[in-house]
């Protein structure tokens, strides 16, 4: 991969969350099930990398361990950007990409990660969810991009 495609990486999953407020990340435990936990607080920075709070995914706990690979998914869900793309019979981007990574062990936030998340939460803060589900974020784990996979659907794709 390089810079330029992780560059257009950092927007398609920049996409993807300010639609879904989430991305996906799945992990396997030790008989090689698969588990899905639903993730708001990733953040890609320049180097082929990036983090997410981890504060309440018990699968990560368990599975980690074991094998430290993952798979986080960003798909676009926007409805504009769906409807668009289907009444023009072609997508103007990648409806969204595969993160294949190995993702760390488990470490204490540093203050420029939670001024990140603060940004990130900041227009809905003043809620009761937000209060009770964003208040207790300090532990991130950080991952290294190795690869990656972008989402297509081969008839309406107008570039390869």
């Amino acid at each position: 991969m390089n810079l330029q495609e992780w560059q257009h990486i950092r927007k398609v999953v920049n996409d993807a969350q300010k639609a879904a407020m989430h991305c996906s990340i799945a992990t396997v435990d030790e008989q090689l099930q698969p588990s899905i936990t639903p993730i708001g607080t990733l953040f890609l920075r320049e180097n082929y990398s990036g983090f997410f709070f981890d504060t309440y995914a018990e699968s990560f706990k368990e599975n980690l361990p074991q094998n430290n690979k993952a798979c986080i998914q960003a798909i676009n869900s926007s409805r504009l950007f769906w409807l668009k793309s289907l009444l023009k019979g072609e997508f103007s981007d990648y409806p969204g990409v595969r993160l294949y990574v190995e993702i760390s062990a488990l470490r204490a936030a540093n203050d420029e990660e939670l001024a990140q998340i603060s940004q990130r939460i900041q227009t809905l803060k003043w809620t009761k969810g937000s209060k009770l589900i964003w208040s207790d974020f300090t532990q991130i784990r950080e991952f290294t991009v190795q690869s990656f996979k972008w989402v297509k659907y081969p008839k309406m794709m107008p570039f390869s």
